[in-house]
């Protein structure tokens, strides 16, 4: 597809047709990303502040086509807000966007706009005793658009589901600059196609979102939060299961953590609190919501109780305020922190069926072993099959010195992955990174789909180009 770079000539004609202010020149913010691996390029950025203006900017880059690269919080980690190379692409960011417009708290419901983050969205929740319940180490600066755009999961997909089960409607600008008005907030609306579940997960690729109808959910009564050590990732499953058997839904989130990343903690973080002298092998850290008259501390110390006489549970730590609970939940949401400053020669967010996990972690360190002297963390949300399985230097070595062997950890893991009916992408999308990945490991039934949907929605190939298909 033949893309033209913005020139003086495309600013002009915005100008003509924008209050001023709305565009200038991008600073390193919007063309950086934070694993460092992509630069991006920007020959204009636009900040607008409706979505009658996203419509504007859209209309026009259509009629030139220039590329138009969506950009949010800046917080992905596949390289979807930055497009290196090609022409130099229009940029709009959606931080001006950010109102919570209202909160319909007897329907569960909360209408905000894409710039908003997602911590301010769980704050307004919050102030009508409702919950949001996305939840991701990110949220601080993350926005509504950019999760929804990714499909974003987190701690609570267990419970609560993806951003695409937390989203009733959508308010959208398609690459021709029309604007669809679909910010429904009807749970039940059985008329056709799906555009809201298409648009979510599409990465910018087919539109851009400008605010979305959330759904919210009743505050747990009661949180209950505990740590512990488990035999192994067998072992995590059977706890799980006794888990479910006895709580149900009342599992908010259930997350695998191994003692790499607790090492990794001890190296680099050591300020956060650990409850072991030793780091334990393996642990799991459960956290209940239950409803009002239940004891959340009572159900874990039976569910501990349970898991030891199966010998499922070696030892475990149950919190008994907000703030040891807090403690805990500090060691899980500081391990991608940790990771950053080790540096990680290949990092990897995957997903494979529940039942499968054991055997894929023992056959990805087999694999990995053979191709040299690595450490793995392998963490994250057990309660949905999705890991973090991610691949470190040797102690005392950089990611630098692996350099030449980050394409092949990655095709390794990623082998492994499709072998055992995995996806190569659980939570994080696609991007740019792993455009070759889907390439090679996707159905081409369903690539064959989505390109002609792409080309249905975007014949001119204007949006986020690079992203997610190949161009």
């Amino acid at each position: 597809m033949d893309l033209n770079s913005v020139d003086a000539d495309f600013i002009a004609g915005l100008e003509a047709d924008l209050p001023a202010g709305i565009l200038g020149e991008a600073d390193h913010r919007y063309l950086e990303e934070p694993r460092g691996r992509y630069r991006g390029q920007a020959g204009v950025l636009a900040r607008p502040q409706s979505a009658e203006q996203v419509s504007v900017l859209l209309r026009a880059a259509n009629i030139a086509r220039v590329p138009v690269v969506p950009y949010g919080g800046g917080t992905g980690l596949v390289g979807g807000q930055v497009m290196g190379t090609g022409p130099a692409p229009l940029v709009i960011s959606m931080e001006r966007m950010n109102a919570v417009r209202v909160v319909y708290p007897q329907e569960n419901v909360l209408v905000a706009e894409a710039g908003a983050i997602l911590a301010d969205v769980q704050a307004a929740a919050q102030s009508e005793e409702r919950l949001f319940p996305l939840s991701l180490a990110s949220e601080g600066s993350a926005q509504i658009g950019g999760n929804l755009s990714t499909n974003a999961g987190g701690v609570n997909v267990l419970r609560y589901g993806n951003a695409r089960e937390l989203c009733l409607g959508l308010e959208a600008v398609l690459p021709s600059g029309d604007i669809w008005h679909g910010l429904s907030r009807l749970r039940k609306d059985n008329t056709g196609y799906d555009l809201r579940g298409l648009l979510i997960g599409a990465e910018g690729t087919l539109g851009i979102i400008t605010a979305a109808a959330l759904k919210l959910s009743p505050i747990p009564a009661a949180t209950g939060t505990a740590l512990l050590v488990v035999s192994s990732p067998a072992a995590a499953l059977a706890i799980l299961s006794l888990a479910q058997d006895r709580l149900g839904e009342g599992i908010s989130a259930f997350e695998l953590i191994h003692r790499q990343g607790l090492q990794f903690l001890t190296e680099t973080l050591p300020q956060v609190r650990q409850p072991f002298a030793t780091p334990p092998e393996w642990c799991v850290l459960v956290e209940l919501g239950l409803a009002r008259g239940l004891d959340p501390e009572l159900a874990l110390a039976d569910l501990f109780e349970a898991a030891m006489t199966a010998g499922h549970a070696l030892d475990g730590v149950i919190a008994q305020s907000e703030a040891q609970r807090q403690e805990l939940w500090a060691l899980r949401e500081q391990i991608p922190e940790a990771n950053r400053l080790i540096g990680s020669v290949s990092s990897h967010d995957i997903s494979v069926p529940l039942s499968a996990i054991p055997e894929f972690i023992l056959r990805g360190g087999v694999r990995i072993e053979a191709l040299g002297d690595f450490r793995i963390n392998c963490f994250g949300h057990l309660g949905d099959g999705n890991l973090h399985y991610n691949v470190f230097p040797a102690f005392g070595r950089s990611r630098a010195d692996y350099e030449a062997q980050r394409g092949a950890v990655k095709r390794t893991v990623h082998d492994l992955v499709h072998e055992m009916g995995g996806s190569i992408s659980a939570e994080h999308g696609v991007g740019r990174i792993k455009v070759e990945d889907i390439a090679r490991y996707g159905d081409p039934v369903r690539l064959a789909a989505m390109q002609a949907i792409k080309q249905a929605l975007d014949p001119n190939g204007i949006m986020n180009p690079g992203a997610v298909l190949r161009v």
